[in-house]
């Protein structure tokens, strides 16, 4: 694997961590949404990654010795609409339905809170392995400038 090829896979983790953080913090700023621009309730959004695909003839037959990733991207940002949406007998607000009750989203604060450590940590140790690759390529540049 080249020097630069292992800074654009770890560029493109931060990429995708960085759009899920984003994602993550939508979903805890519309928590208390009860209705969206279609008149629904606001669902909670999660973000799918996959590999990137192999272009180059060159990449395929490195990919099928193991030797070489082309990073991640995010293929999809869907709705939730397996979870609950949350009901709270509420008859004074102008959302409620005939029995009293307000559909609240089912976006819930604390998994809102792992998910967005765990998306964190796995920017920070993208970051450290970029820094490491640059690291590494400064000292060969040193090491070539003293011969």
């Amino acid at each position: 694997m080249s020097v630069f090829g292992a800074m654009d896979i770890s560029a493109t983790g931060m990429t995708a961590q960085q759009l899920r953080k984003d994602v993550i913090a939508q979903n805890i700023a519309n928590i208390n949404t009860t209705r969206d621009q279609n008149g629904q309730v606001y669902r909670r959004k999660n973000v799918v990654f996959q590999e990137k695909d192999v272009t180059g003839f060159s990449q395929i037959l490195l990919r099928t010795a193991g030797r070489v990733g082309n990073g991640v991207k995010v293929t999809n940002i869907y709705d939730d609409t397996k979870s609950p949406i949350r009901m709270v007998y509420d008859p004074s607000h102008p959302d409620a339905n005939e029995d009293g009750y307000v559909s609240y989203p089912n976006v819930n604060t604390v998994q809102e809170m792992v998910d967005m450590i765990d998306a964190t940590r796995s920017y920070e140790a993208n970051v450290t392995a970029f820094n490491a690759t640059k690291s590494m390529i400064m000292k060969a540049l040193e090491m070539g400038g003293t011969q």
